[in-house]
């Protein structure tokens, strides 16, 4: 499939006025030409996506900057991270490896904006960003709130554990009956899948995936809920553990397709944002994705 920028020829179709408009011939313009050129301007803006910086030129996009290998923070631009705004330091991943390819696309630069997890909704919502690129599920509730591009990732869920756990060979999630288990706040490894264990002591939530994994490594728990990116990278950062996969049948984890796909959110009602974005997504496949990932997994700072 061809990719039609047509967000980025409304971009350069509102540029294009705004020159011709401050050019020298604007002197000698008469007031029906000058009328004529502000409406085709608006117009033009009409088709464009709001841009919430107020830079038409930027893709302003939040993420948690925490959440390896979807994102991190680094301290420098290698293997091309892009510059956190109000910041010395730098964001990259799979997220901002998508945010680029889509920046490219549209024409436009690429601005990362780092938030808590639970601020990334609002900021949308607020205007304050253009989208969210951040593994985040299209569920029905957050799609009540915002907007969301077709899927950008399929994420099954797995469970991580210690090698030397009681549960390091659970074949199902009837194996992990009365572990003590957490996940990150605001997921659905937390409010979905935890409650799902037999007898289960779940703790309160983690407030990011990070933290998650320091708990179970540092014996607080026996288990923690993830999807597969977040559980391969952990293996790397901690080689005594071990990732549990049920195979997604009637053994596993009960979710809904909406559970496991991975979207990018932008404000309700931004179609021009969505349809351009949904058209760089459908230049790709499976494969496009997963050697994505597969690169994110091997530069994140965990596998140094």
């Amino acid at each position: 499939m061809k990719l039609k920028n047509t967000l980025a020829l409304s971009l350069a179709a509102v540029m294009a006025a705004g020159l011709t408009a401050c050019g020298s011939g604007a002197d000698t313009a008469s007031p029906a030409a000058d009328s004529t050129a502000a409406k085709s301007t608006e117009a033009a803006a009409d088709t464009a996506a709001p841009d919430g910086d107020g830079d038409p030129t930027t893709l302003t996009v939040a993420m948690e900057c925490a959440y390896a290998p979807y994102n991190w923070t680094q301290n420098d631009d290698a293997n091309g991270a892009v510059e956190i705004r109000g910041s010395s330091d730098y964001a990259y991943g799979y997220d901002v490896m998508m945010a680029k390819k889509i920046g490219e696309a549209l024409g436009q630069k690429v601005q990362i904006v780092k938030l808590d997890w639970d601020s990334l909704i609002p900021a949308v919502m607020s205007g304050d960003v253009d989208c969210v690129i951040a593994g985040q599920s299209i569920t029905a509730e957050r799609a009540a709130q915002v907007d969301f591009s077709d899927p950008y990732y399929y994420a099954s869920i797995v469970t991580l554990t210690k090698k030397d756990s009681a549960y390091a060979n659970a074949a199902s999630v009837a194996d992990l009956a009365g572990a003590t288990a957490t996940s990150q706040l605001g997921t659905i490894w937390y409010d979905t899948c935890l409650p799902q264990i037999e007898n289960a002591n779940i703790l309160p939530a983690q407030e990011t995936a990070p933290a998650m994994l320091v708990a179970l490594n540092s014996g607080a728990c026996d288990i923690v809920v993830t999807d597969h990116p977040t559980g391969q990278a952990a293996l790397t950062a901690y080689p005594d553990l071990v990732m549990l996969d049920f195979g997604g049948g009637d053994g596993d984890f009960q979710v809904s397709d909406e559970d496991i796909n991975i979207g990018i959110s932008m404000k309700k009602g931004n179609t021009a944002l969505k349809d351009a974005i949904n058209e760089v997504l459908a230049t790709m496949t499976t494969d496009d994705y997963n050697t994505m990932m597969d690169e994110a997994i091997s530069v994140q700072p965990l596998s140094e």
